[in-house]
């Protein structure tokens, strides 16, 4: 900026520098949304650059420039953004500093869902049924319960995050890591007093999960299961075989309960041979701490989410067993 002043020789221009900051245009959102990304280690220069290249603005040297001179761009957060072309400079900076939003969607897995039944509900959530079947195939089991048929049993039942990008993969290791920690919360020593592995405690849980029709009945289901083991009797519990059918309210026939396939506990004495579904905490719970019950029978009260107990066969009869 130049100034005129008048002096004793004549006119003299006498020059005075002052500093202006550079100016925003008026912003002007416009057009549908646009995915910009943002690398890791990208300065303002070129985040402005980038800005220019995808459309949100028209001169990315200005918007640097404007950063600057508001103190900004040097947090600038690397990630994928969603904008939209003519964003006001403040709004742009205001979401870079704090850093793209995360998209997450939540997958809920119900206690006592088989792995199929977990796999059905992937695609709402982003993720490919096949590839989470072949993770979990792949997948180790904990530490203490050697190797298996399956993973059945071992993938907690719980509410997850499934973020855009998650993988299958990472979706079982937060499934596992929920395992390893709540089951460290249970106290195994009585089951392995009845000389009872912890996964035999887990397949336990299992039936308990799907046969129980009340929480207070848990651990009454889990004595009647000891109880028969003890005894060496079969015990008789059709969730078993519906697992091996494939769903939970098919009908069993008689050729089912006469077949010989392994979870058919009508016939076979013992447990079977995995879990036939993934229990929660209180099922597993249950299933290490008994009811202290000599109940070796129990069936479902018509009407009411519970069942009857005994340990005589003509009263489990006389009450519709």
């Amino acid at each position: 900026m130049a100034a005129v002043a008048a002096g004793a020789r004549g006119i003299q221009w006498v020059v005075s520098d002052i500093g202006s900051e550079t100016t925003a245009p008026a912003a002007d959102p416009h057009g549908g949304p646009v995915q910009v990304v943002i690398p890791p280690g990208a300065d303002a220069t070129e985040i402005g650059e980038i800005l220019e290249e995808r459309g949100i603005l028209s001169d990315g040297g200005r918007f640097r420039e404007y950063a600057k001179d508001q103190g900004e761009g040097s947090e600038f957060k690397a990630g994928t953004y969603t904008m939209r072309a003519g964003t006001g400079y403040d709004a742009l900076i205001r979401m870079l500093d704090r850093g793209p939003v995360v998209v997450t969607k939540t997958l809920v897995v119900p206690e006592g869902f088989r792995v199929s039944e977990i796999e059905a509900r992937l695609p709402a959530v982003g993720l490919p049924k096949g590839a989470y079947a072949r993770a979990v195939r792949r997948a180790p089991s904990p530490p203490g319960y050697g190797h298996h048929l399956n993973m059945e049993g071992f993938l907690f039942p719980a509410t997850y995050t499934i973020r855009k990008d998650e993988t299958p993969a990472a979706l079982v290791a937060q499934q596992l890591a929920a395992f390893r920690a709540n089951v460290s919360k249970v106290d195994m020593s009585y089951a392995e007093s009845k000389n009872l592995t912890p996964y035999d405690v887990l397949t336990i849980a299992s039936m308990v999960e799907r046969e129980a029709r009340a929480p207070g009945d848990r651990a009454k289901v889990a004595a009647v299961i000891y109880n028969r083991l003890h005894r060496g009797m079969a015990l008789g519990i059709d969730a078993t075989i519906l697992y091996h059918l494939g769903s939970w309210s098919a009908t069993i026939h008689q050729s089912d309960i006469d077949s010989l396939e392994p979870y058919n506990t009508r016939k076979h004495t013992g447990l079977p041979p995995t879990p036939i579904c993934n229990p929660g905490l209180a099922s597993i719970e249950a299933a290490a701490h008994p009811a202290k019950v000599d109940y070796l029978y129990y069936v479902a009260v018509p009407g009411q989410d519970k069942q009857y107990f005994t340990s005589s066969y003509e009263d489990f009869k006389a009450h519709g067993g």
